[in-house]
């Protein structure tokens, strides 16, 4: 008698379950990860817009309306200056997403204009 090869059924729902709780997961995740990617973007692109504090932030919020960010504000933003006298922008925020049920996974997300 040879041996049986293959995968029996409690092995199949067991991977199906990994699977799907892989694709659950991955739904939520990677529209947050391209928010933050946008935001990063808009950082960028308000530091190399304005001179002044009033300037980033109005730049930062022309790009919230015209893009998908919903999480953050030109207010939201940590405008400083480094020795050098460059204007370093810096953002955090954390974000909620719910999973299933009372299942929730919270992720920080920090970035800086340095960071490009």
């Amino acid at each position: 008698m040879q041996k049986q090869r293959g995968v029996s059924l409690l092995g199949l729902m067991v991977i199906g379950g990994i699977i799907a709780l892989g694709v659950i997961v991955g739904m939520q995740v990677v529209p947050s990860f391209a928010e933050y990617q946008e935001i990063k973007k808009a950082v960028n692109l308000a530091k190399d817009a304005g001179t002044t504090v009033p300037e980033i932030r109005a730049s930062f919020d022309r790009s919230v309306q015209a893009g998908y960010i919903t999480t953050l504000t030109g207010k939201d933003l940590d405008i400083t200056k480094d020795t050098k006298g460059e204007i370093v922008i810096r953002f955090a925020y954390e974000k909620k997403l719910p999973l299933f049920g009372p299942v929730s996974l919270v992720i920080d997300y920090e970035g800086s204009s340095k960071t490009r």
